[in-house]
């Protein structure tokens, strides 16, 4: 299942970013440069480890992990968390990627506050 994420994937929407973003406390001009970043997601897997780097002109970052096992990552915005559930100052948020339709759908969530986010892979 994980083959299916590995490529390139180009974002092509972004519905409620800003209001996820101040959900988990990012500062002002922080989030103007992140709603108008549209990231690439980059997928690869090697020898069993995944790397997963979102691509933008205002930050790249890389996760390399292993399906199943938490990790530590460090975020665009620099909070240092823990992943399968993103932890820190007592805060939890969760990211889930999934497939639907040939397309990555990313959502974000954090208390009541729901982003989506949504990609289309690179030919």
């Amino acid at each position: 299942m994980v083959e299916a994420f590995v490529g390139t994937w180009k974002m092509t929407s972004s519905e409620n970013f800003d209001e996820y973003m101040k959900a988990i406390g990012v500062g002002f001009a922080t989030r103007q440069m992140g709603n108008m970043a549209k990231p690439n997601l980059l997928f690869s897997i090697d020898d069993g480890v995944i790397s997963m780097k979102s691509q933008s002109t205002f930050k790249t970052t890389e996760a390399k992990f292993k399906l199943n096992e938490e990790f530590d990552e460090m975020t665009a915005d620099d909070r240092k968390t823990k992943v399968g559930k993103q932890t820190w100052d007592g805060k939890t948020t969760t990211l889930e990627r999934e497939l639907q339709d040939g397309k990555l759908i990313a959502k974000c969530v954090m208390d009541d506050v729901v982003a989506l986010r949504t990609y289309e892979k690179e030919v």
